[in-house]
C-alpha cells in the first residue's frame, strides 16, 4: 500500500483482511455495505479467483452486489440461501460490548436483517469508531416516506422522554433531495449525542408508526476486528471473551483499492 493510503485506510484495510480469515470455502456469507466491507468483498474476490474459493454471498445492498459480481463472487438472496453461516459488516459506532450504531451508507434495514439471520457475526472497523456510550455517530432510523413529518414529530417526542444528550433529528439528503433507501424508504438521522439505554431507545422507536428499523444493532455482533494504521489488528469476541492481537502485512497490491468509495 502507498503513502497516498490514510493511516485510517490502512486501518480499515488491515481490519478487512484479517476478517476474511473466518470465511471457509462453501460457506453461506452475508456481505456488508461500505469502505471498509468494501475491501473485505474485493479481498474475497481474489480468493475465488486465486484460490478457487467458493461462498455463497448475499449482499446487502444493491452496491455490495455489483461490486461482488463484479469481483466474481457469486451472489444470492437471503431467499435463495434462507440462513448464513457469517456475516462480516462493518459499523459507524461499536462499545465494549459490542453494541453497534450503524447505517451510515444508508444499508442499515437490510444489514440488520442479514445479520439476524446468521450464525455470527463478525464487524471490520477501525479503532476511532470505538466509544464507551453509542450516540456521538447520528443515530439512522429508516421511516416509510409517506408521512414522514408525521413520523419525525413523534419521534422527536419521544426523544423528550428518554436518557439522551442531544434531540435533533433531520432528514437526511442527497444531492438536495431525500435519499432513498434500497427499499425506497427516507432516513432520519437521530443527533443524540450521548445515549443511556440503546436497549430502551431502540424499543421505543420501533414502535412509532411509519419507522420501518433503527441504527441499533443491540446483542447481535460475535465479534469485532479492529484496524489501527501502523498494521496492527485486535480480535475481541464477546462470547469466549478473548482478545488476540496480531500484526497484518500491508504491502498489497494497490488495485485492491480502486474504486472504493465511502
Amino acid at each position: 500500500m502507498s503513502s497516498e493510503f490514510s493511516p485510517i485506510d490502512k486501518a480499515k484495510f488491515v481490519a478487512a483482511k484479517r476478517a476474511v480469515d473466518y470465511v471457509d470455502d462453501g460457506m453461506r456469507v452475508g456481505l456488508g455495505t461500505g469502505s471498509t466491507a468494501a475491501w473485505m468483498v474485493k479481498m474475497l474476490g481474489e480468493l475465488v479467483r486465486d484460490e478457487g474459493l467458493k461462498i455463497k454471498a448475499v449482499p446487502t445492498s444493491n452496491r455490495t452486489a455489483q461490486l461482488a459480481r463484479d469481483v466474481g463472487i457469486d451472489v444470492f438472496t437471503l431467499d435463495e440461501v434462507k440462513w448464513l453461516d457469517l456475516t462480516i459488516d462493518g459499523a459507524d459506532e461499536f462499545d465494549p460490548d459490542l453494541n453497534l450504531i450503524k447505517g451510515g451508507g444508508g444499508a442499515l434495514l437490510q444489514e440488520k436483517i442479514v445479520a439476524t439471520a446468521s450464525d455470527q457475526m463478525v464487524v471490520i472497523s477501525d479503532a476511532s469508531k470505538s466509544v464507551e456510550t453509542l450516540g456521538a455517530f447520528p443515530l439512522p432510523v429508516e421511516v416509510v416516506k409517506f408521512g414522514w413529518q408525521t413520523t419525525k414529530a413523534l419521534i422527536e417526542e419521544c426523544l423528550s422522554n428518554v436518557n439522551v444528550l442531544g434531540s435533533a433529528v433531520s432528514l437526511r439528503l442527497q444531492n438536495d433531495a431525500p435519499m432513498l433507501t434500497d427499499e425506497g424508504h427516507y432516513i432520519l438521522d437521530l443527533h443524540l449525542k450521548r445515549i443511556e439505554n440503546a436497549r430502551e431507545l431502540s424499543l421505543i422507536l420501533n414502535q412509532v408508526p411509519g419507522v420501518v428499523e433503527n441504527g441499533l444493532f443491540l446483542d447481535i455482533a460475535d465479534a469485532i476486528v479492529i484496524g489501527h494504521g501502523d498494521g496492527r489488528v485486535e480480535v475481541r469476541d464477546i462470547n469466549n471473551g478473548t482478545v488476540e492481537k496480531e500484526q497484518i502485512d500491508i504491502l498489497l497490491n494497490e488495485n485492491l483499492f480502486a474504486d472504493i468509495e465511502d
